[in-house]
């Protein structure tokens, strides 16, 4: 069995257990979880490790998360194919690549500029096109590429930093884990025609701390 038929066996069985476990349920989202390779965003020791059941260190104290996580997440967003969506926290950009599977465009932050490179480097080499990464402070948004049909935020917020509700579409849809920094709630956030931003809970969750003007401070 050659390496990459050995991940792709990998991860099948991941996407596998996902299903038995009602982790996922979206067609849509199987896809994206069967099609994208998750050994190509962690390093080279950890490859191994990509498929299991668990976050994994991806540098500068940040992380990968967990493939249940990752498919709750994008659950929870309901992504539509003709959807812009900004993305709060690149990270490895395994979730950014989970987005451009399902969006028409995906706008992603990161605050860190040596994820950041090893992100855009990712896309280059799958050939996703979809997405555009840039390094500053993604707390505020990304004001100039609003309006957001979608808005996912992969780190923990003390509370809905207000730019993001003002970045958010009519008919708009944000998920972002908000509380302590060490255990949050997943929030998720709708827009209606009249402009009501409307909140559901959506459960426990546990992200590194969102850091930035509207977030955390750093330390």
């Amino acid at each position: 069995m050659t390496d990459d038929s050995r991940q792709r066996d990998r991860r099948e069985r991941m996407v596998a257990s996902l299903l038995r476990n009602g982790a996922v349920r979206d067609p849509r989202v199987v896809a994206a979880l069967g099609k994208v390779p998750r050994h190509r965003f962690v390093a080279p020791n950890l490859i191994r490790d990509a498929y299991g059941r668990h976050a994994l260190p991806i540098g500068e104290g940040q992380t990968i998360s967990q493939p249940s996580v990752v498919a709750r997440m994008t659950e929870l967003l309901e992504v539509r194919d003709t959807d812009v969506v900004l993305e709060i926290g690149t990270g490895s950009g395994y979730q950014t690549a989970i987005l451009a599977e399902l969006a028409r465009r995906v706008y992603s932050l990161e605050r860190f500029p040596s994820l950041a490179r090893r992100a855009i480097a990712r896309m280059r080499e799958l050939n996703v096109l979809n997405v555009k990464i840039q390094d500053f402070d993604g707390s505020g948004g990304w004001p100039e590429m609003a309006p957001f049909d979608r808005v996912l935020v992969t780190a923990g917020a003390p509370a809905l930093p207000a730019p993001l509700a003002t970045q958010l579409a009519p008919g708009g849809r944000m998920v972002i884990p908000e509380g302590s920094r060490e255990e949050q709630s997943l929030a998720v956030y709708e827009l209606d025609a009249g402009g009501n931003l409307r909140r559901t809970d959506a459960g426990p969750a546990a992200f590194v701390p969102l850091v930035g003007d509207y977030g955390w401070e750093s330390g």
